[in-house]
């Protein structure tokens, strides 16, 4: 699948899921624009993407990065966070967080790109959200349950508000990925082993196996693609089969 010609923005790009979206857009022959919090994880990228720190979290900062781009063809929001812990586990502050960084980013990024793609005549807006969400109550997991369902909601909402403009928006609902964030949250996980948190982990996948972030990159190339000109609004699960 081609992305010639088509610039595409990733946030979270420093690692995990977003690095390896933002290496699959440049193979793919798109003109990458990389972001993240972390300056140094961006240095690391290959040469040929365009790399800038950006906070989501910051309206100003959202508004000012994107004021710079003439065309954006792609934006892929993956910037997130994981909190652990029943509601009771969870104060406002953890809410609060929670909710800024998985949703309300999306909305900043989201409403900065479609005026420019909507002078463009379309473009591509994929949201990372999970099968941890309204696919599936996942234990220990309230608060992020509740923002990746959320996402759901505003990846919808903005596909049936733009359909006739050319502006397609899908969701990516992942299962249990390896990636540096999986690995801190087994490092973490208490009253457990390092290994007694990765068995539980594996356990959940039905395939036996992890997912790679490179997994989910190919699927967020194929809907930035033209491939997926008819594609809008979609829930796309890829958990190996977690949420059967």
């Amino acid at each position: 699948m081609s992305l010639s010609g088509k610039v595409c923005v990733v946030t979270a790009a420093g690692q995990g899921i977003g690095r390896a979206s933002a290496e699959a857009f440049f193979n793919a022959g798109g003109k990458v624009f990389a972001s993240d919090i972390n300056e140094e994880l961006l240095k690391t990228l290959p040469e040929g993407i365009e790399s800038a720190k950006l906070d989501v979290t910051d309206s100003a900062a959202v508004s000012a990065y994107f004021s710079n781009f003439e065309k954006i063809d792609v934006l892929f929001n993956v910037a997130g966070w994981v909190p652990h812990g029943t509601i009771l586990d969870s104060d406002d502050d953890v809410f609060d967080k929670a909710m800024d960084l998985n949703v309300k980013s999306m909305f900043r990024t989201s409403r900065a790109v479609i005026p420019i793609m909507l002078k463009n005549g379309g473009g591509s807006i994929i949201n990372m959200s999970s099968v941890a969400s309204s696919r599936k109550g996942v234990p220990l997991r309230c608060v992020y349950n509740t923002t990746k369902a959320a996402v759901i909601g505003l990846t919808k909402s903005i596909a049936a508000d733009f359909i006739k403009e050319g502006i397609r928006c899908n969701a990516i609902m992942p299962g249990t990925v390896d990636t540096p964030s999986l690995q801190e949250r087994i490092a973490s996980t208490k009253g457990m082993t390092k290994e007694e948190a990765l068995d539980m982990f594996m356990k959940r996948q039905p395939t036996g196996t992890l997912m790679g972030a490179g997994d989910v990159a190919q699927l967020a190339v194929y809907l930035a693609s033209d491939h997926a000109k008819l594609v809008t609004g979609g829930e796309h699960v890829i958990d190996g089969g977690w949420s059967l």
